[in-house]
Parts: C-alpha cells; structure tokens; sequence
C-alpha cells in the first residue's frame, strides 16, 4: 500500500459513536458539558436541539454508555415504553417533533418529574418552540434545559469531514482536508452529502481521491 493516500474498502459504512470520536468544539461544547456532569444538572429534563447530521445522537450514545438509559424514537412511542420509564432512572426520547403522541409524552414528564428521574429528548428545534396540540405538555416544555447544537465552526468542519471518512475507511492527504474546509457550506448535512458524494465519485470512477474529484463534488454540493 504504498504512496496511496487512502484505503477504501467497498462494504457498508458504521458511524462510530465512542466518546474519542466525539469532537468538542464551541458549537456543542455546552451539549457535551451537560452530557458529561449528570446529574449535577440545573433541572431534570435536558432538551439537545439541532439539525439532522449536528451530533445530537452521537451525544446520547455517550450517555447511554456512561450512565445507563432507556432510549426510544419519539415516533415510537408506545405503552410499554411508558411502563419501562418507571423502571428507569434515566429516559431518552429521541427526535421529537410536533407529530409525537402528546399524551405519552405528557405521561412520561409527569412520570419523571413525580419519581426524580431524568429525561433527555433530542429534536430538530428547542422543544419550547414546538407547537403540540397539547396546552399541558406546551407549559411544561418551559421547565427544560434548552441545549442548543451551532452551526459547525473551522474546527468542527474539520473533525467532521475527518470522522466521516474514518467511518467510510477513507483516508486522504492532510491538504485535501485543508481545501475542503475553505470551500464547503458551514452546515451539517452539507458536509455529510459532500463526504457521500466523494466517496461514490471515487468509486464509480475507480480513482483514489483527488482535487479534481472533490472540485466535482462541491460543484454537486
């Protein structure tokens, strides 16, 4: 393998969720200070809000790992979870949106607040904000601690464009990293649909990644 400056390997990629592969940066490092000093939290209901792609799950991979939880998507809200919730300590409900069923949303909190137990959600917008067709649930959505994830910074770009190639076994040259970053859209999921597009230019094509196939891709982007 010598004078390549990547390895790729054609097979489905995995996301890593370890705490390490967890860039801190000034656009999450309040999400993460919370994450990381349970239960030493101002309330017991923690809300981590951004946009798809901004590191809301990886998060609560951390915590789950550290400190034991239940997780489910809010889409999947049932029953049975709810029984589970008074078993638990700590409660994560995942991607919460004004779709969620309102009244076991509403029973969980109450379950949480009565019982001294803790609940994390994850959702797109500050769970305040979000418009559910359930006055009671609305009010209480005011006692969370509201954590929101920014747009990614230098640095952040950096470490994401990095990890996004670590977790499709891809590696290339330090001044490729440099380009991108200088040229591609602050934003989340631009940065995951660029390392896509890379990576399937580079494979149609048959080719070790290069400047002429990322100028093709931020084109695409």
């Amino acid at each position: 393998m010598t004078d390549l400056n990547q390895l790729i390997l054609e097979f489905e990629f995995k996301e890593n969720f370890k705490d390490q592969d967890f860039y801190v940066s000034n656009s999450n490092k309040q999400a993460y200070k919370l994450i990381k000093v349970w239960p030493k939290w101002e309330k017991k209901f923690l809300n981590i809000c951004g946009v798809k792609f901004s590191g809301k799950t990886h998060l609560i991979n951390i915590f789950q790992k550290n400190f034991q939880a239940i997780k489910i998507e809010a889409c999947e809200l049932n029953n049975n979870f709810l029984n589970q919730a008074k078993l638990n300590k700590n409660v994560i409900i995942e991607n919460i949106d004004e779709n969620t069923n309102v009244e076991l949303l509403y029973s969980i909190y109450n379950i949480v607040d009565i019982e001294d137990k803790f609940l994390i959600t994850t959702s797109n917008i500050p769970i305040s904000e979000i418009n559910f067709n359930l006055k009671d649930l609305r009010s209480r959505c005011g006692n969370f601690v509201i954590s929101k994830i920014l747009n990614p910074d230098d640095d952040l770009v950096y470490a994401l464009i990095i990890k996004n190639l670590s977790d499709r076994q891809i590696l290339i040259d330090k001044k490729l990293v440099d380009y991108i970053v200088k040229r591609i859209t602050r934003s989340y999921g631009k940065i995951s649909d660029f390392i896509y597009k890379i990576d399937q230019i580079s494979l149609k094509e048959k080719k070790s990644i290069d400047f002429k196939i990322i100028k093709k891709a931020l084109e695409m982007n």
